[in-house]
């Protein structure tokens, strides 16, 4: 009886789990902490109820024991590096939540768009004036912009002439944050509310 040859085709996928169960993602430390900052002869330390001051790498890992703490890079770039004296869970916790505190206050602005052709009369511009006075006051954004069908981009220079007139007309209330600017078929102009005083 012949026996059948070894199967030598290619390998079934094995997805995520990869072959002896689910992969395990080591998340690595965002900084080098106590035995992992190598290379280091000298650091700046700083920290709570520390005395702040260069010291040797050995002599400020030997006072974050001291104390029941950890020694961490927080500028590796400095010359000396600069470590704090800290508990690191707490550090990374109090790090996580000044982001947090700081993505809240980016509010998303929201973006409107008011679009011209380059041969926008007089009672369109106001109209679209009005719209945008009002996105202004509202805290958005306003991305204005004129679009060329086929051979209007003749007219590219009206259409700048047109933004820059749109914009100056908003100045009570906008600051231009980008001067016009040609991108394929649409000359873009970027306004964004004025602070309140």
């Amino acid at each position: 009886m012949a026996t059948r040859p070894p199967f030598s085709g290619p390998r079934p996928p094995q997805g995520p789990r990869g072959p002896r169960g689910p992969r395990r993602v080591i998340k690595e430390d965002p900084h080098r902490i106590n035995e992992r900052i190598r290379g280091v002869y000298e650091v700046r330390v700083v920290g709570e109820n520390v005395e702040q001051g260069v010291y040797s790498y050995d002599k400020a890992l030997a006072m974050a024991q001291e104390l029941g703490l950890d020694l961490v890079e927080i500028s590796p770039t400095a010359v000396p590096p600069v470590c704090r004296i800290t508990d690191y869970k707490k550090f990374l916790y109090d790090l996580k939540k000044k982001q947090k505190e700081i993505k809240a206050k980016q509010a998303n602005v929201e973006m409107k768009e008011i679009r011209f052709g380059p041969n926008t009369d007089e009672h369109d511009l106001n109209f679209k004036l009005n719209h945008a006075k009002k996105f202004l006051a509202e805290g958005a954004k306003v991305k204005a912009y004129v679009f060329f069908r086929g051979r209007t981009i003749v007219f590219k220079e009206r259409g700048e002439i047109l933004l820059l007139k749109f914009a100056q007309a908003l100045e009570d209330v906008g600051l231009v944050e980008a001067m016009p600017k040609l991108e394929g078929k649409r000359m873009i102009m970027m306004i964004i509310p004025k602070k309140k005083k």
